[in-house]
This record gives C-alpha cells, sequence and structure tokens, in this order.
C-alpha cells in the first residue's frame, strides 16, 4: 500500500496518509487564494482512518463559499496547514499537496470556483471543471 509523508515548513507537524487519495482537486475560491498564498489551492482527500497527524497543530474555523464549516489544523510555530476538514463532507480529510513536496503527486481531476480562478490559470487534463 502506497504511504505519503508530508510535514511543515519546520518539520514539527507531519502528516502520514495510507493508500491513494479518492480525491485531487484545485479551488479558485477567494479564502483559498488568502490562505494559500497562491492564485489556487491543490488538495488531496482521504478517508479520515488513512490520516495520521503527528505534532502539535492549531485549529482555525471558517464558514467556506458552500457554507459549511471547514476546520483548519496548521503549525503554530511556521504556520503551515498540512490538513483541513469540511463538515459537509464527514469521514474525509485533506491534505494540501505542497505539504508532500512531491513534484510526482497524482493531477487533479477536479477543479472548483473556477468563476474566480485568476485569467492567466489552466487546469489542463481529464478535469472536471465547476464555477
Amino acid at each position: 500500500m502506497t504511504e505519503r509523508q508530508g510535514a511543515c515548513a519546520c518539520g514539527q507537524l507531519t502528516v502520514t496518509c495510507a493508500g491513494e487519495p479518492v480525491r485531487v482537486s484545485v479551488c479558485h475560491c477567494l479564502e483559498c487564494q488568502r490562505r494559500s498564498g497562491a492564485p489556487f489551492a491543490q488538495q488531496a482527500r482521504w478517508p479520515a482512518e488513512a490520516v495520521t497527524v503527528h505534532g502539535n497543530a492549531t485549529t482555525f474555523q471558517r464558514v467556506g463559499d458552500s457554507g459549511g464549516a471547514i476546520a483548519f489544523r496548521f503549525c503554530p510555530v511556521c504556520g503551515t496547514t498540512v490538513c483541513f476538514e469540511v463538515d459537509r463532507m464527514p469521514g474525509f480529510v485533506a491534505v494540501p499537496v505542497g505539504v508532500f513536496a512531491d513534484p510526482a503527486f497524482p493531477s487533479p481531476t477536479y477543479s472548483i470556483y473556477e468563476a474566480r480562478k485568476h485569467r492567466w490559470v489552466t487546469v489542463a487534463g481529464d478535469v472536471d471543471h465547476h464555477d
């Protein structure tokens, strides 16, 4: 079984994900742009039982564009978000793809809030596109 290891920038907070993600997506909503500091955020989702987090985390909760609550766990030392849970997707944990530092990570298959994406961004490949 595949096992992926991810970490925050300082290494204090780590995440281990067993198996393949059930979905890899990009989100162009304005809040994901703010959280990631990038024009979009890319994340992968696993069943909650396949994700283990080690280290000290701080949680920040906000309401998403869809109206559901999202709880982000991030490192209190360096500020890196290592995972989050969306109450409208119970039983799953999302992990920002960047924490794996793996250029060979699977490509996204889902792109959401494209009405807010930067004009120069193109999400290519076999991807479901949603405004």
